[in-house]
């Protein structure tokens, strides 16, 4: 008489059925992977994104010329001035918290020091720093348009900003760079060169 435990079709079905439930919590667990990934990636996109506003909206730009300051003709300039203001549609920055760094062909300050004075006493600052050997330097607010007593550039005001440079460097046809890293945005870069003949008060292109 033939046994009935010769007969593995259930087995076969269970075995079936087992592969069955293995392959869809290994899909269930991919697709988990793959969905976890993708939130992951459109996340770290929106990011780039928002940090990419927030940087082109708080950038600054230069209003007019700038000048390069000296005392006497006979020597190097001893500071340069020029106005800042937002960029259209910008969002207001801390000017004070603003990094700014001077290189000439001979020179190199990575952090020129910001001072707190303001109009004569400010350019009294800088045309010091100006001829201290090494140069350090020195800049601050001389004149504030258009706003109020705190040093946060917001649209509609401008700022007159001073840089002292070094006097022993910046002779006639010397090339120069003031760059102007606010606490958030684009850096600023102030490329110029000392005319042939220094005056008083000297247009710099």
């Amino acid at each position: 008489m033939r046994s009935l435990f010769q007969h593995d079709d259930a087995f076969t079905g269970l075995e079936a059925a087992i592969v069955l439930i293995a392959f869809i919590v290994v899909a269930a667990v991919f697709s988990y992977v793959v969905l976890g990934a993708g939130f992951f990636t459109t996340q770290k996109s929106q990011e780039v994104v928002h940090t990419g506003v927030q940087q082109a909206s708080s950038s600054m730009e230069i209003i007019g010329n700038v000048y390069g300051l000296a005392t006497t003709a006979s020597s190097g300039l001893e500071y340069v001035k020029f106005t800042v203001g937002n960029t259209a549609g910008g969002t207001g920055l801390d000017v004070s918290k603003m990094v700014v760094t001077y290189t000439d062909e001979q020179t190199r300050a990575p952090d020129v020091a910001y001072s707190t004075e303001t109009e004569d006493d400010l350019i009294s600052v800088l045309q010091a720093a100006a001829a201290v050997d090494p140069y350090v330097g020195a800049w601050g607010i001389i004149e504030t348009i258009n706003a109020n007593d705190d040093t946060l550039l917001e649209p509609g005001e401008q700022f007159v900003i001073g840089v002292s440079v070094p006097t022993a460097t910046t002779t006639v046809n010397t090339p120069f760079t003031v760059n102007l890293q606010p606490s958030v945005g684009a850096v600023f870069a102030l490329k110029k060169t000392v005319p042939p003949a220094i005056n008083p008060v000297n247009i710099l292109y």
